[in-house]
């Protein structure tokens, strides 16, 4: 996609007026209907995922991270930057968030989609187990109980 002009905005004239609907707008709806498909972890880039991460931190968020859309006058180009998470197919969820967005787009700006890019750009692992430490060793541990297992007595020593 050509990004030189980013201002630029679907304008529609009716007998009662005129709709505009910016680049942001359908940005926003694409990056909504990609997070809400299985196996995405999160939008962006590394940089803008840390801008993220402190944007939720107080509390704000940006929907639109990791997703640029041109608009023209009746058509919209969606370039997404994504992190998957370990253990999906990246093809299918690939394929599944270029479903979503094409789907909600069309339903919900009324512009037709002529192209969705998807660029993993990460996977997510998850977070690393804790190992648990067995009852009593080193300073100040905490029993872990299993489930199912009754509650004992700890001895003091």
């Amino acid at each position: 996609m050509d990004y030189q002009d980013q201002t630029a905005l679907h304008a529609e004239t009716g007998a009662n007026g005129r709709t505009i609907i910016s680049e942001s707008a359908v940005a926003k709806v694409a990056g909504i209907a990609a997070r809400a498909v299985p196996g995405v972890h999160s939008l962006g880039s590394g940089s803008s995922r840390a801008l993220g991460a402190i944007r939720d931190a107080v509390g704000s968020s940006d929907h639109s991270a990791g997703v640029r859309a041109e608009v023209g006058e009746t058509q919209v180009a969606v370039d997404i930057n994504l992190v998957a998470i370990y253990g999906h197919p990246l093809r299918q969820v690939a394929n599944e968030v270029r479903a979503a967005v094409y789907n909600a787009v069309e339903q919900l700006v009324g512009l037709q989609v002529i192209e969705v890019n998807i660029e993993i750009n990460d996977v997510y692992l998850g977070q690393p187990a804790k190992p648990a430490t067995p009852a009593g060793s080193g300073a100040g541990a905490a029993s872990v109980q299993a489930p199912g297992e009754p509650i004992g007595r700890e001895v003091l020593r």
